[in-house]
């Protein structure tokens, strides 16, 4: 993705490619459709970087303070080198957007994927944005006019200083300063009945700021003439929006003001007190801390902790919400303020306007916009991989068992999404039968056979467990796509080498892990919103008796029924919480008439606080349901019972769901079609991948211990 970026040691901006952020948790990541230029602070941040080192230092001494204190301890070189790394380091411009969410962290409740939203703070010029959920509000269906989101820190700086200055309806409201902010506080006042009078150096009034009037701040009666507006008062209160390297708007604010009269800082100017007006009319001066309360505590901006409503009624969140509020219900309107839409792509020519604007070009508000296209913002650490660009995948299956005869063939031939390429089978009955009802347009021995056919666009593994790594690297070595049932492989050593192939193959990779595609798991997660509020899992698998000499049961084979089969539980639970999965751990009961691994209790812990409980037993009674799964999760329970009927328990009533037995299966072959052909993403194997480690490095743990 590009962001734009201030290069702080000659005060040019440039565009430069980066690795989109990844999402956190209490944060949200949005596509920017819109951004806003702010004219006076960014017009002062690329002046001061177009000034020599020793402007520099005459406009910041507070930093030159820092740099004479560094040499003191650490040296003349090292501060010197210190010194101009920073000043080499660019600086990230723009802080207020509006754009789509792309992805949600865990905790974020708010906003969904898809919702439009206004992002203030960490909203900077940039294609994708990662922003806290206090940063954020969702912009209603109903405000067809969207751009007028990406004002929203603008407007939540004017909604501080008016709280700031305890502003009260039908009050008179001095503006001092009409630029883009001075307006956006102008209108929000008028929206709260006051009248407004505006002051600037020239006449920027525009109708639909709707001022009582407009006077001249280099007027030497502006004091008269605003008394003569306000029956000789003087205003109640004094908002300061300029942006201006003088004291003229702090003395103009003073001579205006009436008695006891409030002014309040939330522009950028010199702020010396004169004694003598202060005194005299007993005036209060106050400054506003940005968008409001939150601003720059890590906190609420960082770590998401709102701050109670009853405490604090208008925070930095609460302080955008209003200002989106007051724009859908109509009661004010900025739209006439965006002057200028410029592509993200010419950044430049915006700030060309706002600095040097040689062209003399009238402007307000100029918004930056963005191209949208989701494939830019594919991950470039892995390789991008094939689309198939036609109508029905055509599949190369490698083993023709009883799961491929029974489940995969049948249930992907009844998506009609899939054509039957070739067979790959050592001979046999399956092979036959498999041949029979599945017609593959070819059946052969050699499976390299399927691997070097450059129609066969996905190669499925339906083999016994030891030899799916095999499979799996020779495939994507070939630049096949992969689906390949359950479990990847049996040794952290396949597993490493699977990573590391599918990182540098044009094919994708799917492990049958169905059932979190299952749509009662799927509803599950929708009620609960168990991806955002941790939750307690308990699975419970009554697996049923199978005999030690079964192959499932050879570890070197089937590698035992952990791996083999109870990382579908894992998945599921990993798929509904979310969050990165960090430790499992796995205790076998000790029971002579049983196979010693066949009964086990396994315990997931993920990063964002929640657990899982895992009972997988070969000692229970058929008639028993095989799968039954329980969610404890904010005051409500989902009951899911071996995928045919799900309860939920809230604070009221008991709600049922009954289907006829679904694990997902169908869904997950859907699910792969549609990232083959490029519609969505595989944000799957990566879980896969995850949960393979932990499991066999658990059993592996395990074994130790034992001998």
């Amino acid at each position: 993705m590009k962001q734009l970026f201030l290069m702080v040691n000659d005060g040019t901006v440039n565009l430069i490619d980066s690795p989109h952020p990844t999402v956190k948790d209490n944060h949200v990541l949005v596509e920017t459709h819109y951004s806003i230029i702010s004219a006076g602070t960014e017009r002062g941040l690329t002046s001061f970087g177009g000034k020599n080192l020793i402007q520099k230092a005459l406009e910041r001494p507070d930093q030159v303070k820092k740099v004479t204190e560094k040499m003191s301890t650490d040296g003349i070189l090292t501060t010197v080198d210190a010194a101009f790394t920073r000043l080499n380091e660019p600086m990230p411009m723009g802080y207020s957007a509006v754009g789509k969410v792309i992805e949600c962290g865990r905790g974020v409740t708010e906003v969904e994927v898809g919702d439009m939203v206004a992002m203030a703070g960490q909203a900077y010029h940039s294609e994708i944005n990662r922003v806290n959920k206090n940063l954020v509000a969702k912009i209603p269906n109903k405000l067809t006019d969207y751009r007028q989101g990406a004002l929203c820190a603008l407007g939540g700086i004017a909604l501080q200083g008016i709280h700031q200055a305890d502003v009260v309806p039908g009050e008179t409201i001095a503006v001092v300063g009409l630029g883009l902010l001075g307006h956006i506080t102008s209108r929000i006042l008028n929206a709260y009945g006051c009248d407004v009078i505006g002051y600037d150096v020239v006449d920027k009034s525009l109708p639909a700021t709707n001022l009582k009037t407009f006077i001249n701040s280099n007027d030497e009666n502006a004091e008269d003439i605003t008394r003569s507006h306000t029956k000789g008062r003087g205003v109640d209160k004094v908002i300061i929006t300029a942006a201006a390297n003088t004291n003229a708007p702090m003395d103009l604010a003073a001579a205006i003001a009436r008695d006891r009269g409030t002014i309040c800082m939330i522009g950028v100017t010199q702020m010396n007190i004169d004694r003598r007006p202060y005194f005299e009319k007993e005036l209060t001066f106050k400054i506003a801390r940005s968008y409001g309360p939150g601003r720059y505590n890590t906190n609420y901006e960082e770590k998401g902790i709102d701050y109670p409503i009853g405490h604090v009624r208008f925070t930095q969140g609460r302080n955008i919400e209003e200002f989106i509020r007051l724009i859908a219900e109509k009661r004010a309107d900025f739209a006439d303020l965006i002057t200028h839409e410029i592509a993200f792509e010419k950044a430049d020519e915006a700030y060309e306007m706002i600095t040097t604007n040689k062209n003399n070009e009238h402007y307000i508000g100029i918004l930056l916009k963005y191209t949208r296209n989701e494939s830019k913002w594919e991950d470039t650490i892995i390789s991008a991989k094939k689309i198939v660009d036609k109508n029905k995948i055509s599949v190369g299956v490698i083993g023709a068992g009883n799961f491929a005869k029974n489940s995969i063939l049948p249930i992907m031939k009844g998506t009609g999404l899939y054509h039957y390429k070739a067979l790959a089978t050592t001979g046999g009955i399956g092979a036959a039968q498999a041949k029979q009802v599945f017609p593959f347009d070819y059946v052969t021995n050699d499976y390299t056979k399927l691997l070097a056919d450059d129609e066969v666009d996905l190669i499925v593994v339906s083999t016994q467990h030891n030899s799916h790594a095999k499979f799996i690297i020779e495939a994507l070595e070939t630049g096949k796509h992969v689906y390949c049932e359950k479990p990847l492989c049996l040794t952290t050593k396949e597993l490493d080498k699977i990573e590391a192939v599918y990182k540098n193959s044009k094919g994708e990779l799917f492990c049958g892990m169905n059932r979190r595609h299952a749509p009662l798991v799927q509803q599950i997660k929708k009620n609960l919103s168990t991806d955002k509020v941790p939750a307690v899992y308990n699975y419970i698998c009554n697996a049923g008796y199978i005999p030690e000499n079964h192959w499932t049961q050879d570890e070197k084979v089937g590698g035992g029924r952990i791996i083999g089969e109870a990382c579908h539980f894992v998945d599921v639970i990993q798929y509904l919480d979310g969050s990165e999965l960090q430790s499992i751990n796995v205790n076998f009961a000790q029971n002579e008439a049983y196979p010693k691994k066949d009964n086990a209790i396994i315990i997931l812990q993920f990063k964002s606080g929640a657990v899982g409980n895992i009972l997988y037993t070969s000692m229970g009674s058929k008639k028993y349901p095989k799968e039954q799964l329980r969610v404890f999760s904010n005051g409500a329970v989902a009951e899911l019972d071996n995928y045919i009927k799900l309860n939920q328990y809230g604070s009221i009533k008991k709600t049922k769901v009954k289907l006829r037995q679904d694990k997902g299966i169908k869904d997950e072959y859907e699910f792969i079609y549609k990232v083959l052909k490029g519609e969505v993403k595989n944000n799957v194997i990566e879980d896969t991948f995850a949960s393979h480690r932990f499991l066999i490095n658990a059993l592996k743990s395990m074994d130790c211990r034992e001998r």
